[in-house]
This record gives structure tokens, C-alpha cells and sequence, in this order.
């Protein structure tokens, strides 16, 4: 019978971080790689485990692969802060590593909650990610943010879900769109060098991200929550091109760089 290790990471999540660990009592081992919280968040952490560590956050991928050093289970199942293993999720996983498959990892569907309900439409839900994969059988895409993980081998679905409690409010949302959106200025100029960013593509992709989510993928099915995802998500699309702008700009005329990378931004926060 395979062992599990959760890899949690966190940074200030003392309000969140219970729920979350509670939901993953039943695995063997529990690690938390902690950001140097400035909160109650490490002490609630040593309530589930004694397998806490910290350090500066390089982004969320590489944060996750430290956690993994770490492990001593024989998979690897990856759960954020604010997510919560529901409890039929959690039988199927130990019914999965208990039995002779074929599979090096798992996909598990996360269900979003925004502002206090389920999202299920406009493209958020189902959202299929490999979390559970053999310890020894991983591989990582590391990026600024948004970095994801595959496996060397077979996978498989399960149909048990996580419970993402993506945004409890919209301050939260705006705070977080914020960095996130500087991050993603890094993704892009790797991806896609050379794209043009004018004024047509700052104001066209709000538009586009809007009718995308809001009408073509049914954002409209989850009410007046839907509609402010949606006007949400225009915003962050405009913001990010709107900063991949100022970037090239600031570039090209030898002016300082605005941060795109977790290192600058964790500067910016220990100076504040």
C-alpha cells in the first residue's frame, strides 16, 4: 500500500489554513512550506504537523518542489490553502495508491468558489489539474506564477473534488490580480517575445475575456457572481497587457523596470 505526503504551501493564511489541513488528516504526512507568514499561520500549521519549514517564496512551483524534498511518502498529493479535500476525494485517493494501476499520477477536479457561492460555469469549473503523482515520477513547469505539474507515465481521473475557496471578496480578488498580473508580464515576454501590444489589444482582450467568459462559456449561469467574474477577468486581461506595455516602453526608453518576478516583487514587500 503507497503512502501519501501533502505539500501545502502558504503565506499568511492563518484564517484559511485550518480548514484546509483538517480536510487531510488522513494522509501519512503532512509538510508545509511556509513563506515567513507574518500572521498566526506557522502556529496553526504545528497543530497538524511538526513538518514545517520556511522559506523565501521563489514561486509557487519551485515552493512546491521544496516541499517535495522534503516528503518521505510514496505520492504526492498537492493541496493549496485554500483548498479542502472533500471526503469522498480523500477515500478515493487512498483507494487509488492502494491498488496494483498502471497510472504514475492522478488529475482531480477543483470546484472554484467566488464570494461566497460555487462558480460552475464561464470556463472556471471543471478544473482538472495533476495534484497526486508518485514522488519519483514528477516533472514541474516552472514559471512566475501559474507553474503546474505532469508525470513520466499513464494518468488517470478521479471524480472526487477539491473545494477551492478561490476569492472570499472582492478586495481580495483586486489585491491578488494586482501581483499576479506583474507575474504574468514574465510568462509572456518567455512565451511570446515578440508580441505587439497596442492600444487595440489592451482594450480588445477586456472585451474579449468579458464575452468569453460571460457569454460563450455561460458565466451568465451563475447570476450577478457570473457577471462580476467577468468583468473581473476583462479587468485583469487589460491590467496585464497594460503592464507588458509599460514594460517593453520602460525598456526601450532605459527607464527603471517595473517588477515581473516573485524576487523583485518580494524586495518591494520587504521594503514596505
Amino acid at each position: 500500500m503507497g503512502t501519501v505526503s501533502v505539500v501545502v504551501i502558504t503565506l499568511n493564511e492563518e484564517k484559511r489554513l485550518r480548514r484546509s489541513l483538517e480536510s487531510a488528516r488522513w494522509a501519512d504526512e503532512i509538510i508545509v512550506v511556509d513563506s515567513f507568514s507574518r500572521d498566526r499561520t506557522v502556529e496553526v500549521a504545528r497543530e497538524y504537523t511538526e513538518r514545517v519549514y520556511q522559506h523565501e517564496y521563489p514561486g509557487s512551483s519551485r515552493q512546491v518542489e521544496r516541499g517535495i524534498g522534503y516528503a518521505t511518502g510514496d505520492w504526492i498529493l498537492i493541496l493549496d490553502a485554500d483548498e479542502v479535500v472533500t471526503p469522498e476525494l480523500a477515500e478515493e485517493i487512498r483507494a487509488a495508491v492502494a491498488r496494483s494501476s498502471p497510472a504514475e499520477g492522478y488529475f482531480i477536479c477543483r470546484r472554484p468558489w467566488a464570494f461566497g457561492r460555487a462558480i460552475e460555469h464561464g470556463g472556471w469549473y471543471p478544473d482538472y489539474q495533476v495534484r497526486l503523482f508518485r514522488r519519483d515520477r514528477y516533472r514541474v513547469n516552472h514559471a512566475e506564477v501559474h507553474g503546474g505539474f505532469s508525470v513520466d507515465g499513464p494518468t488517470e481521473r478521479l471524480s472526487g473534488l477539491v473545494e477551492h475557496y478561490t476569492y472570499d471578496t472582492v478586495y481580495d480578488y483586486v489585491a491578488r490580480m494586482n501581483e499576479y498580473t506583474s507575474l504574468e508580464v514574465a510568462n509572456k515576454l518567455a512565451s511570446r517575445p515578440d508580441l505587439n501590444i497596442g492600444r487595440g489589444k489592451i482594450a480588445g482582450s477586456a472585451l474579449s475575456h468579458f464575452w468569453q467568459m460571460f457569454v460563450v462559456r455561460g458565466g451568465y449561469r451563475d447570476g450577478f457572481h457570473g457577471f462580476v467574474l467577468a468583468l473581473l477577468d476583462a479587468t485583469y486581461a487589460m491590467l496585464l497587457y497594460a503592464k507588458l506595455w509599460e514594460y517593453r516602453d520602460a525598456s526601450r526608453r532605459g527607464r527603471d523596470l517595473p517588477p515581473i518576478t516573485n524576487a523583485a516583487l518580494n524586495n518591494i514587500k520587504r521594503l514596505s
